[in-house]
Formats: C-alpha cells, structure tokens, sequence
C-alpha cells in the first residue's frame, strides 16, 4: 500500500533535528560538502507540513555526488535515485521521526536553487506561506495515497512562486 500523505502542524523541533542531520551528513562527507540547506515546508517557520525534513546536500561536483551515494546507503539511507533531475540523487531515512529525505547536489545546480528561492520566498512572505499551507491541505485530502499526484498537482504554484522570487531578485 501507498505511504498516506499526511500534513500535520509545524513542529519548533523541525529546524533542531535539521541541525542534528546536517551534523551526521557532515561526519559521513567530511570532505566534500559545501553547504547543507534545510528546505521544503518544514523549513518554513508556522508551516504545516509533511513530517519529513527535506535537505540540499550540497557537494563539489556531480562526481563528488555519484562518490557520495555508496556512503549514504551503508550508513543506512534508502537510495531513491535520481528521480527529479540529472545528477542530484536522493536518500531517505524513515525509520526516524520525523523522517528525512536527502538530496544530494551539485554545486551551482538549478533545482537546488530553484529550492532556495521558494524556501526563501515563502518565508519572507507570510501569506503565500498561509496559501501554500491551505493549497497543500486540500491536496492532501484529494490524493490521500498519491504521493506522486500530490506533488505534481503543486508544481504549478511552486512554480509560480519561484517566478516570482526571481523578478524580485532581478
């Protein structure tokens, strides 16, 4: 059976248990991280979210990152390949809670800062976070156990909202 998408009210914890995975990624890749970012809604102060903590990994080069999964498997991530673009690789960890799902990236990749700018923006911008957080509920509800469906039936307002970030920035 599919994993429930479930949405559940923000946790003050989210951003301390980020701060623990970026200290245990720096320990397993103590040699080639550059940055590790917490990103998706847990990382949106008041958000409601997912009970999953998203995080860019992000290391030199795309063979630092190909170098890097071996790694992360024998510490016990679960591999889930490159599934949303080329060279960023993702792991999972859900045997924790909250859970953790860990991208891998390259520096200078377009999906983590396409990343950086919706986390950016919606935390300096309190009411697209209130209608994130609404459009997310009722998405939840309509694909209970569609992961998948949930995420694509977002991407036109994360996309939107990363349109936006970008005109302010320009």
């Amino acid at each position: 059976m599919s994993q429930r998408v479930e949405i559940v009210a923000y946790d003050p914890a989210w951003p301390l248990r980020f701060l623990e995975i970026a200290e245990t990624v720096r320990n397993l890749l103590p040699d080639s991280v550059l940055a590790i970012h917490h990103i998706g809604s847990t990382a949106i102060p008041a958000l409601a979210a997912k009970p999953l903590i998203d995080v860019d990994i992000v290391l030199p080069t795309a063979q630092d990152v190909l170098a890097a999964c071996p790694i992360m498997e024998a510490a016990g991530y679960e591999p889930r390949g490159n599934r949303y673009d080329a060279d960023i690789f993702a792991f999972m960890k859900r045997s924790e809670t909250p859970g953790q799902r860990l991208y891998l990236c390259p520096e200078g990749h377009d999906t983590h800062r396409r990343r950086m700018l919706f986390r950016d923006h919606l935390r300096a911008n309190p009411q697209t976070a209130a209608d994130y957080q609404a459009l997310k509920r009722d998405l939840a509800e309509k694909f209970e156990y569609d992961g998948d469906g949930y995420t694509a039936a977002k991407a036109a307002f994360v996309n939107a909202v990363i349109e936006q970030a970008q005109c302010v920035q320009r």
